[in-house]
């Protein structure tokens, strides 16, 4: 058995990169960039009004100005702003040459024949520079940028309109154990439902992997070692769930040395998620995790996700907030480090849900983050701080 940490190194050692490709910008949601990202232009490309107003000089502020025109948003000013006159101008519009302020229409009054004063002289410039967000050249994103909405803003505000992305990495997912049967079927004597695979396909279906099921693996060697080979063929990583503890039946580490696989670690210190496999041959990778559904999620998103990132061009590091327990936390079990499910409560405390063990799916459910309980710790009192991180 080894640590979390340790599990997390051997995980992150020697990771070869996917390939890349060039995709349009609305499609690359979760995508990773794979080039530096660098403007076109400057942004503003022009001076232009940061509110509705009247363009004018600030030395005119005290008297009646004329009025030249209205200068609307995408337009190009006719006049330039001399003493005695201003432009009416929209939020957004570019700047007339001569004018250093924009008075909000608040502050300002219209006559029917085009005289305007202002009823505060105080105002700010209410003017955005050109370039003073992104000049020519400048980059604007970095390479191993996982792409969010907002990115995607950026890549369509400096033309990036194809940008060069890491493939997606390919994953096939598999329950294993005769006991289980699929969601559509009502389980009978000694069998239950699996819901471990479709957990998994939509927590890896998040970081943006092409993702597919390979079905229920039952208990006999060779039916697992025809759907395991099958699988390695044209997947980066294959999840397993299940099948990889102890039991009579958990033959699934042996089987995968005889396919070639060096395994890396077949169990961690980590409560819930003791048998856990990962293994390598050449650049394919398999993770085995624990059949029970609370620790197969932690598990992935503590290791599983990560990993599936750095294939993936990203380097992923979940933020962690320290933050005060609700309530006083005790546990019998103090060799493992444990991640407890917990939500957040009105004034920022971590309280710990309702949880039966590793088996209890349900408590998950309202679960908005895991909180950490180190090795060797027994009770955590109110008040204390704990490591948290978001699920």
């Amino acid at each position: 058995m080894i640590s979390f940490e340790e599990a997390r190194k051997k995980m992150a050692e020697n990771i070869p990169l996917k390939g890349t490709e060039r995709v349009r910008f609305q499609q690359t949601i979760n995508r990773v960039l794979a080039e530096d990202i660098f403007s076109d232009i400057n942004m503003p490309p022009f001076d232009k009004s940061a509110v509705d107003g009247y363009a004018c000089r600030r030395a005119d502020l005290q008297k009646p100005l004329q009025l030249l025109e209205v200068i609307a948003a995408g337009s190009v000013p006719k006049f330039s702003i001399e003493e005695g006159y201003c432009s009416k101008i929209m939020t957004g519009a570019m700047l007339p040459p001569g004018a250093d302020c924009v008075v909000m229409v608040e502050q300002a009054i219209q006559t029917e024949d085009g005289i305007v004063t202002f009823t505060d002289a105080r105002t700010k410039n209410n003017i955005a520079l050109m370039g003073e967000d992104v000049s020519e050249g400048n980059k604007v994103l970095n390479k191993g940028t996982r792409i969010k909405a907002q990115h995607i803003a950026v890549l369509a505000a400096v033309g990036a309109v194809k940008p060069l992305v890491y493939e997606r990495a390919k994953v096939v997912v598999f329950s294993t154990g005769d006991e289980l049967t699929e969601p559509e079927n009502k389980p009978g004597n000694g069998k239950i439902r699996n819901s471990n695979s479709s957990q998994l396909i939509e927590q890896i279906r998040s970081t943006g992997a092409d993702v597919s099921y390979g079905g229920i693996i039952p208990d006999e060697p060779e039916t697992t070692y025809k759907m395991i080979t099958n699988a390695v063929s044209g997947n980066d990583l294959v999840i397993l769930s299940g099948g990889i503890s102890m039991g009579d039946f958990d033959y699934i580490p042996e089987l995968l040395t005889s396919l070639g696989f060096e395994i890396s670690f077949r169990s961690i210190a980590v409560q819930p998620g003791k048998p856990s496999v990962f293994a390598r041959s050449h650049n394919c990778f398999i993770l085995g995790l624990p059949g029970n559904p609370v620790s197969s999620f932690n598990i992935f998103e503590l290791l599983g996700k990560p990993f599936l990132y750095r294939l993936m061009g990203h380097h992923f590091e979940v933020p962690l907030v320290r933050m005060p327990l609700a309530e006083t936390y005790t546990r019998k079990a103090i060799n493992r480090l444990a991640f407890v499910p917990a939500t957040i409560n009105k004034e920022g405390k971590v309280c710990p849900v309702s949880y039966h063990g590793s088996a209890h799916i349900n408590a998950l459910t309202d679960a908005q983050v895991l909180f950490s309980v180190p090795l060797g710790i027994e009770r955590i009192a109110e008040g204390d701080l704990v490591d948290v991180r978001f699920i």
